[in-house]
């Protein structure tokens, strides 16, 4: 079998590791696989194809910024694409995130449709489905279930200045995701399998797998964390996103912090320097990290760990804290009561929930690593390549 993956990024982030388990374990059964990726780097023992350049990014991301059209230019980078597919004729082709200002999905879409190979679509967010946003949740918008236009989210990523061509993308969107013969979508969460059998991606068999952890990786570790920061013998409370806006919840956590005994401390991670400098004696702000090592020892020193997002298709970083042994306090939205239930933590309706959760002293960490074994990995990627297998034999091919 030959599968090609396309992703934005590759080995770094949650859906670039995604990727590269998935080659992982496709190399480890004698399949052929090539990653192809838009942004950044790609490790040295992966078999991948970067999609355009640098520059090519900048030049779609300004643009995008100015005409709200994220997703459409990138043409040339995109026919150049087109033409290592038609080299490496896979079996398969796998999508996850295409946004990232690095594809023209329309021409990779059209493509794909007279190539007549079985596509997966899995999606870690709801931008393929809507006119423009990754998330429409926190703003209350249902718009996407029909044709979007007048975008509340137009300011937040993928930004647009001034325009809003909310309607015309979701238009467009519809046309190039539809009428594919041997499609499939994957969800990462029940909530989002939900979504997408809403809107127009309904017309595709739709199933639910979730994100995969590797429980050898994310597992309970001696850290010396505490000392390192300053706060040995206290309680710490851990948040970790990869950027933080009231959507995210950081003005909860500021609020919770408030309330805190003088033993309490939360530390935060993924927040810019300006953040960082204004947040109170009570509140470490650390900024996003990309190495591992430092991130799970994080998560297997904080004694809680506090995701007060809003809206998550998932919320990987609080999987990973389960599996350090890290209970957890969430929200009761979107996909957070899926991965925390009363076993391991605390889902909360609201605000004040939320904090009195924070004095939680008898959760335990045990049942919080005993959680976590529901997103085991490899029972993840079997489900996957389950999936692969069905399309190979509807396909008629040895797939």
């Amino acid at each position: 079998m030959k599968v090609l993956l396309i992703n934005t990024v590759c080995g770094k982030g949650s859906t670039g590791r995604i990727v590269t388990d998935i080659y992982s374990a496709l190399e480890q059964q004698g399949d052929q696989c090539l990653i192809a990726y838009g942004r950044g780097n790609a490790p040295e023992n992966v078999r991948s194809y970067r999609i355009g350049s640098d520059a090519g990014v900048y030049w779609h991301a300004a643009l995008s910024r100015l005409t709200d059209r994220a997703g459409f230019y990138s043409r040339r980078a995109t026919l150049a694409l087109i033409e290592q597919i038609k080299a490496f004729s896979p079996d398969l082709i796998h999508l996850h995130n295409l946004h990232g200002y690095y594809l023209h999905v329309g021409a990779l879409l059209d493509f794909l449709k007279r190539y007549d190979r079985p596509v997966i679509f899995t999606l870690h967010d709801c931008w393929a489905f809507t006119g423009h946003c990754t998330h429409f949740s926190f703003a209350g918008c249902d718009k996407w279930k029909s044709e979007c236009g007048d975008c509340p989210e137009k300011g937040r990523y993928p930004a647009s200045l001034f325009a809003d061509r909310s309607r015309r993308n979701f238009a467009e969107k519809k046309s190039a995701f539809c009428g594919l013969n041997q499609g499939v979508v994957l969800t990462v969460s029940d909530w989002l399998k939900r979504m997408a059998e809403q809107s127009y991606l309904g017309e595709y068999p739709v199933k639910r797998i979730y994100n995969g952890i590797d429980l050898s990786l994310f597992r309970p570790v001696e850290s010396s964390i505490k000392q390192e920061l300053g706060i040995a013998g206290k309680r710490m409370i851990l948040s970790v996103s990869d950027g933080w806006d009231e959507r995210k919840g950081l003005s909860d956590i500021l609020e919770a912090s408030k309330s805190a005994g003088p033993d309490t401390v939360f530390v935060v991670v993924g927040l810019s320097p300006k953040q960082i400098a204004r947040m109170p004696d009570n509140v470490l702000g650390m900024e996003r990290t990309w190495n591992l090592e430092q991130l799970i020892k994080l998560y297997s020193a904080a004694d809680l760990f506090l995701n007060p997002s809003k809206e998550e298709t998932f919320g990987m970083v609080t999987a990973e804290a389960l599996a350090c042994g890290t209970p957890a306090v969430v929200y009761d939205r979107t996909a957070c009561p899926e991965v925390v239930d009363g076993s391991c933590g605390v889902v909360a309706r609201n605000r004040e929930e939320l904090i009195r959760a924070i004095d939680r002293t008898d959760l335990k960490r045990e049942d919080a690593v005993k959680r976590a074994a529901l997103f085991e990995r490899s029972g993840r990627m079997r489900e996957l390549l389950q999936v692969y297998e069905t399309l190979g034999q509807k396909h008629g091919g040895e797939v």
